[in-house]
């Protein structure tokens, strides 16, 4: 290998090391936005490593707020235009909240007359809170219903304790089974307590409502 070429892989590799090392996200797409190369920070940003943002679309992965932006950008990189973009987006972030920021576009390559490349980078602004889950809405007599059975009762017992027959039990039993989509009673349960109808620790068993 020549000198010239020898010398061009080692400044290649070392500027992927710089890349990789930086701490901004940053990522390298196509004229179409498709991620061609991503930095450990940017893919952090999405819950994954870089090799899986590979292919992905940039404004996919990062909503734009404001859809006129995005068609402006795309107009004038159509007519070659070598400016700075900027879009706002919003994402999902790893744990859950809602963050928003801004995406700055570089048109970048090595001669004028080529297809550019885009140089993405990421600036995060802000971050919203993942709103709490609220309990699922039962009636008082399915949440009585749940409490019991939790707590081991027998359908009998348990229309003895609420004043129904065992077929009325049954019925409301049979009714949170279809909307929770559980297949035994021991799985309605486990749906209770997970969708917050039934208190955690707490025995005996009591509904939250």
């Amino acid at each position: 290998m020549e000198a010239g070429g020898l010398d061009g892989v080692v400044w290649r590799n070392r500027a992927l090391t710089l890349f990789d090392r930086v701490a901004v996200p940053v990522a390298v797409c196509d004229v179409y936005g498709l991620v061609v190369l991503a930095n450990p920070a940017m893919a952090a940003e999405c819950g994954t490593t870089p090799g899986r943002l590979r292919g992905r679309d940039v404004l996919e992965l990062f909503r734009p707020q404001e859809e006129a932006q995005v068609e402006r950008i795309a107009e004038a990189l159509r007519l070659r235009h070598r400016s700075r973009y900027q879009v706002s987006v919003r994402w999902p972030a790893p744990g859950g909240a809602d963050r928003y920021g801004e995406l700055t576009a570089d048109p970048v390559s090595e001669a004028v007359g080529e297809t550019p490349s885009l140089l993405v980078m990421l600036r995060v602004d802000g971050e919203r809170p993942a709103p709490r889950a609220e309990p699922a809405r039962v009636t008082p007599v399915e949440g009585r219903v749940l409490a019991l059975l939790a707590g081991g009762a027998t359908t009998a017992r348990a229309a003895k304790e609420l004043g129904l027959t065992s077929d009325g039990v049954t019925y409301h039993l049979r009714r949170l089974s279809a909307r929770w989509d559980a297949a035994t009673r021991t799985e309605l349960v486990a749906r209770a307590y997970a969708l917050g109808v039934l208190r955690p620790g707490i025995w005996p068993p009591t509904p939250t409502g």
